[in-house]
């Protein structure tokens, strides 16, 4: 069904009271803002996950090679003050795989997924999430889900402002090389606030990670949703209140800021989760999440008007997830029910629903008429 967009106007309603400002100019500024909104389309879950134990936080998708209709989806649960968290596997089913699940995790905040890490000279998929409490990087195998980190890898050391939350990786098409993007709580505002390890072997099996990059401007707030575009070589984050912000992904990279988009008005309050849906062609969506109105707003991948950095709105989404924080999204068919793939997001009750990506993604003519 199709419903208006009026959390925007009733929050730019409430702050005309509040400041006073004539009633006349609260009524042209929000009939004006009604005139922008198009009709924004809501979707239910093809599938809600089982219930986790305290608070549903960010989804990650492993495709299972052989058998693509085996993947798992890991998600964390940040657990409560006294620390036990946990990384959460599910099927496509939406249940727990208990089996695979990995308990009494010291605040896991955000999780991505690395294919092919080179582990006692084998190929080894890997998970790999923030642990918040610990300063570190936690990461296990797929899918089996065995530590390999040696307990944990601890990062930003020497800052005194650490806390990791964030998390993304990055593969080098040319090299192979893997590698973690991880953001924080919060921290410094002369453009290192982003630090990068590259994830390799110690040499007994387990995973050494070694900084090889500070980069990406703060604005304050906090920023916790990374994802990398591996593909094309950027990496895109949620400086939060601001806006998502784009730079190269490759360590040797310059660190300039390539694109700010999401900005302006377009988010309701904050700028959140982010996911990438990719083509082979090139082109495809960077989904963000609109947290607080429940919506999920999608960009061009490839930019618009023959410019990489411009990345357009071509689609907003009501979906029925509750203050969204996380998603992920893939386009590898999965069999005759996801097609296309599929996208997954938090639900701030406890759980993450996946959605058939025929129903959620931007439609022929909406990107034509964006272009």
């Amino acid at each position: 069904m199709n419903i208006k967009l009026s959390i925007y106007t009733a929050l730019v309603l409430s702050l005309g009271w509040a400041c006073n400002h004539p009633k006349q100019e609260q009524k042209e500024d929000i009939e004006a803002k009604e005139v922008e909104q198009e009709e924004i389309s809501k979707v239910t879950p093809d599938v809600t996950t089982e219930l986790v134990k305290h608070d549903t936080d960010d989804p990650a998708i492993w495709i299972n090679p052989e058998n693509p209709e085996e993947s798992l989806i890991v998600g964390t649960d940040k657990g409560g003050d006294d620390g036990d968290g946990a990384l959460f596997v599910f099927n496509l089913e939406g249940k727990i795989l208990r089996d695979k699940t990995i308990e009494n995790i010291a605040r896991p905040n955000n999780v991505d997924i690395a294919y092919g890490l080179n582990l006692n000279g084998k190929a080894t998929d890997i998970a790999v999430c923030t642990e918040r409490y610990t300063n570190s990087l936690r990461i296990f195998s797929l899918p089996e889900m065995k530590p390999v980190d040696n307990g944990g890898i601890e990062i930003f050391k020497g800052e005194e402002l650490r806390g990791p939350m964030g998390i993304s990786m990055y593969t080098d098409p040319a090299t192979g090389n893997i590698y973690a993007i991880a953001g924080r709580k919060d921290g410094p505002k002369d453009g290192t606030y982003l630090w990068q390890y590259l994830l390799e072997d110690d040499g007994n099996g387990n995973v050494k990670g070694t900084l090889v990059r500070k980069f990406g401007s703060y604005a304050g707030r906090e920023i916790e949703a990374i994802a990398v575009d591996s593909e094309k070589g950027y990496v895109y984050y949620s400086d939060e209140g601001v806006g998502v912000k784009k730079y190269y992904a490759h360590p040797d990279s310059s660190n300039v800021e390539l694109a700010l988009f999401g900005n302006g008005d377009l988010f309701t309050e904050d700028n959140e989760g982010i996911s990438i849906y990719k083509h082979d062609d090139g082109t495809g969506y960077i989904i963000v999440s609109d947290q607080a109105a429940n919506i999920f707003h999608f960009f061009t991948r490839e930019g618009s008007n023959g410019n990489p950095h411009e990345h357009k709105l071509v689609k907003s989404l009501y979906a029925s997830t509750l203050e969204s924080d996380g998603n992920e999204v893939t386009s590898v068919a999965i069999g005759e029910k996801y097609p296309e793939g599929f996208f997954v997001a938090m639900s701030d009750d406890k759980t993450f629903q996946i959605y058939d990506w025929r129903k959620v993604k931007p439609e022929e003519a909406q990107i034509t008429a964006q272009k």
